[in-house]
């Protein structure tokens, strides 16, 4: 039992310290964060340490699904509160209510290491 529970809170970790590296004006998936920390198959994973760390320091805002859904705005309060606090950073929408991807979206691949 114990094992599972450094597991776990080993994954939250990763996935938090990951989406602390999306910049403000830019998003990411569960799904491109499950695939960066080595467990592709884990995006629901990854949507449920996000739904545990709101009102942190981690911005879980900026977590979507890969359609740029704001799956996850139900954490938030508000309804409005997810778009609100992505629209406060510039991120633009379609009109079906989904983030532009094809100009926000953070591609953990393309992200050079700094030395």
């Amino acid at each position: 039992m114990q094992k599972e529970k450094k597991a776990k809170d080993n994954f939250y970790a990763k996935v938090y310290a990951l989406v602390r590296k999306i910049p403000e004006g830019k998003v990411s998936t569960y799904g491109a964060i499950a695939e960066k920390i080595g467990t592709k198959l884990s995006a629901r994973m990854v949507g449920y340490a996000l739904s545990q760390c709101v009102g942190t320091d981690v911005p879980a805002h900026r977590v979507v699904n890969r359609f740029g859904a704001l799956t996850g705005k139900h954490h938030f309060g508000p309804p409005d509160l997810m778009k609100r606090l992505l629209q406060d950073e510039g991120i633009t929408f379609n009109a079906d209510e989904t983030v532009k991807m094809e100009r926000h979206f953070y591609d953990f691949k393309r992200q050079r290491r700094r030395r």
